[in-house]
């Protein structure tokens, strides 16, 4: 499995729980582009709509070396998942203070771009700093030993 593009900033301001992955409907050249690391998921999230899980405002850059057809760089793509997956997302995503987000774009063994979605709350302030603490004790403890 190779990462492409992780969103950190997600663990940070949110909870996030209900990890699924998903696979995404792309144009070649995006394939192409993210296999250069041309993909960003900062701000991203997904929204559920008609039935379709949808990912909105992902970066994924146009490949240079294509000449004809180039599709906008921050379009609206489906996300492919089972009827009942969607259904379980949504109804979960209905409860007060929840969201669906983007946590990792990356390629499967198989060759394959995925993503990978979670259900997030967002945290308090007081929250975030803890988690800040949490992070610089790891830090001070591995540079120990």
């Amino acid at each position: 499995m190779k990462v492409i593009s992780n969103n950190k900033k997600v663990f940070f301001d949110y909870f996030v729980s209900n990890l699924v992955e998903a696979g995404i409907v792309l144009e070649g050249c995006e394939v192409k582009s993210i296999r250069n690391g041309g993909a960003s998921l900062i701000d991203s999230f997904v929204v559920i709509k008609n039935g379709e899980a949808v990912l909105k405002n992902a970066y994924i850059a146009t490949y240079d070396k294509t000449t004809s057809f180039k599709p906008d760089e921050r379009r609206d793509r489906k996300l492919l998942l089972n009827k009942s997956e969607i259904l379980k997302l949504q109804r979960l995503a209905k409860e007060k203070g929840f969201t669906l987000v983007a946590t990792k774009l990356y390629i499967n063994d198989r060759g394959k771009v995925k993503v990978e979605i979670g259900l997030a709350k967002g945290k308090k302030l007081y929250d975030k700093r803890a988690t800040l603490k949490e992070k610089q004790i790891k830090k001070d403890l591995q540079r120990l030993s």
